[in-house]
């Protein structure tokens, strides 16, 4: 990583959140220091104390910043595709894409920290499934657009917060075991899937 350029006191928080979030990305949580944060950002320790109580709660606002920058990448997408099938194929895609040979940037960030957090804070953990509930949600309105204009299949038999959520426990397993196995057949597996249940 780049030395870093002296940052104006105003943006000491966002850059400290930012530096941490493509260590936490590359390392895991567990594995990066607070020392190693604030060296590689070039901040004084008590700078960090001054925006955070402690690691735990760092770690919950780089939770709620990354779900914050993922909410706004989805309201990108909702403006960018025609119809909800295609919506859903793209924010897929880019997830296939990405999570393939061994990603260790930003977009892998939660993937990583549900394997590593979940037992050992609950805080960040609740940051997680509060992240995970509004992408399910984003999911299951473009399942009902997408049957009501009749670009997804409707086999009646699951509701479209069901189809949601078994598509995102889905790629979220898939990305975990393709990091154990050092394979990309899990993604492929789970794309394969869900592009047949789009009606591709």
């Amino acid at each position: 990583m780049p030395t870093p350029t002296p940052t104006p006191a105003s943006d000491t928080k966002a850059h400290l959140l930012a530096v941490a979030t493509q260590l936490v990305a590359q390392k895991g949580f567990t594995a990066v220091g607070i020392k190693q944060i604030l060296d590689t950002a070039g901040v004084p320790k008590g700078s960090f104390y001054h925006y955070f109580a402690s690691k735990e709660a760092f770690g919950e606002a780089i939770i709620a910043g990354y779900f914050t920058r993922y909410q706004q990448r989805l309201a990108t997408l909702t403006v960018a595709e025609d119809n909800a099938q295609a919506r859903i194929y793209r924010y897929f895609q880019s997830w296939y894409d990405t999570q393939q040979n061994g990603c260790d940037d930003e977009k892998c960030l939660v993937v990583k920290l549900s394997a590593e957090v979940a037992d050992i804070s609950e805080p960040m953990r609740e940051a997680l499934n509060a992240g995970y509930q509004c992408i399910i949600a984003w999911l299951a309105q473009q399942i009902k657009a997408g049957w009501a204009e009749g670009s997804i299949p409707n086999e009646g038999q699951l509701s479209a917060e069901s189809l949601a959520k078994r598509w995102y426990f889905a790629w979220l397993g898939a990305s975990l075991v393709a990091k154990i196995s050092h394979t990309n057949t899990p993604l492929a597996e789970v794309w394969q899937m869900t592009t047949v249940q789009l009606g591709r």
